[in-house]
């Protein structure tokens, strides 16, 4: 008789070695019955999501997975990699660890689902944050005060042996650390895909090439991704636990026409829902901030005629330099950033990186490099059976044609990069009639 999986549980908490989860092919049923009630909550503008659903709903739509072939995607690595860490093998506060005890859950998070994402023939392009504008320290200091106060809650649950709140107060004092961008940079790199380090916030980097046309959406669970502007915007497509939950699909343009708004009032409804640059007026949420801005088109003609009596302003509330960040971020100049390539993957380095260095079976990601390797081709020829059907068809049905690169904000140069085996690129080749996905 075979030997029963153990529970999940029991595999990350030691009772069975690190290298279980590693060598051990885990049923899906069983990932299906953990607790996965994680999902990343919608960031960045607070109550935007339900502000959006409730007065556009016509600017959101749920998409298949698959329906996104061939499409180049931005995807903001940082908070991928926060979700993986938070989901992936997670029982109560113990992670992924390999031998030396060092976390390999963003490791396995990010191999497994840019595996998913390049099977399904989808083009990803991973944007890592750069130096945090300073209007963020403020934010940034909010959550370091946030991880000290679940550092101090998750021992006093651990002494009281409450397992629901030691799971609860361990994923709040996660934080995505040098060493984990690092780690999944060279992954990627060795996975043949490209790699972008943005000069400073990676969503915006991230819309500032949806807005050049150089990839068709931004994927991230950040809702001011659509503050900076991104012309398509993808939540849970990343989604990092084994549910197969649809990709919600907001248009911004859509956006705006349903809430009746031109992108300047965009801009300052969100600084005034509360934003990562300035906190919010207490009282004004986002259905008040949304009538607010109707009335008055401004944040400068609503601090006018507020009541100042009912609603206290911060001091100091840099709402100016907050609509300059997100209206003239630091970004790479469309016109510097070179062609995406998407190389064969490394597989002595992925070997290396993944077997011999983080403990991961070797069987395993032999296999998972075949993954890859058919998934390129696929998507490869999938491209090419689309261009030859162009050509030859003779239905009337309209087809996309791609929009001309248009400059975003000037600023700093990115560096981008694709490892690996560097493919030889195909000689450009326009079809007769539209043209390729973006």
């Amino acid at each position: 008789m075979p030997t029963p999986f153990p529970s999940l549980a029991t595999c990350v908490t030691g009772q069975y070695p690190y290298s279980f989860l590693h060598s051990t092919s885990i049923p899906p049923a069983l990932l299906r019955n953990t607790n996965t009630n994680t999902n990343t909550p919608a960031m960045g503008i607070k109550g935007l999501t339900k502000l959006l659903a409730d007065n556009a709903p016509g600017a959101m739509k749920e998409q298949k997975f698959e329906s996104y072939f061939g499409r180049k995607i931005a995807i903001d690595a940082s908070m991928s990699i926060y979700q993986f860490l938070i989901v992936v093998g997670r029982t109560g506060s113990e992670m992924l660890t390999n031998e030396a005890g060092e976390v390999t859950s963003h490791l396995q998070g990010m191999f497994n689902r840019t595996i998913r994402v390049l099977e399904a023939g989808l083009k990803p392009v991973y944007v890592f944050d750069g130096k945090p504008p300073d209007l963020k320290k403020g934010e940034l200091a909010k959550r370091y005060a946030k991880r000290e106060d679940a550092t101090e809650d998750l021992a006093t649950a651990k002494e009281a042996g409450n397992e629901a709140d030691v799971e609860k107060y361990s994923k709040r004092t996660v934080k995505v650390t040098k060493q984990h961008n690092e780690d999944c940079r060279k992954l990627l790199r060795l996975m043949g895909v490209p790699v972008v380090e943005a000069p400073s916030e990676a969503e915006a980097e991230c819309a500032s090439l949806c807005k050049a046309d150089k990839v068709y959406a931004v994927a991230s669970e950040d809702m001011d991704s659509l503050t900076f502007g991104s012309t398509r915007f993808l939540r849970h497509l990343m989604e990092p636990t084994s549910r197969k939950i649809p990709v919600m699909e907001f248009d911004i343009a859509k956006v705006l026409e349903g809430l009746d708004l031109t992108m300047d009032q965009f801009v300052d409804l969100c600084i005034l829902c509360g934003c990562d640059y300035c906190d919010t007026i207490r009282g004004i949420g986002a259905q008040t901030a949304l009538k607010l801005i109707r009335q008055h088109g401004s944040l400068e003609s609503i601090l006018e005629n507020l009541n100042k009596d009912r609603y206290q302003i911060p001091e100091p509330w840099p709402y100016q330099e907050a609509r300059r960040l997100f209206k003239e971020p630091l970004v790479t100049p469309s016109e510097e950033i070179p062609e995406f390539k998407w190389a064969a993957p490394d597989a002595e380095g992925l070997v290396k990186f993944l077997v011999e260095e983080n403990g991961f079976n070797n069987d395993r990601v032999v296999k998972a490099i075949e993954k890859i390797k058919v998934a390129k081709n696929k998507s490869s020829q999938g491209r090419l059976e689309s261009f030859f059907g162009s050509v030859v068809s003779t239905s009337s049905t309209s087809k996309r044609k791609e929009a001309p690169d248009s400059k975003a904000p000037a600023g700093k140069q990115a560096k981008t990069a694709a490892s690996g085996k560097q493919a030889k690129a195909a000689p450009k080749k326009g079809p007769a009639k539209g043209a390729k996905k973006k």
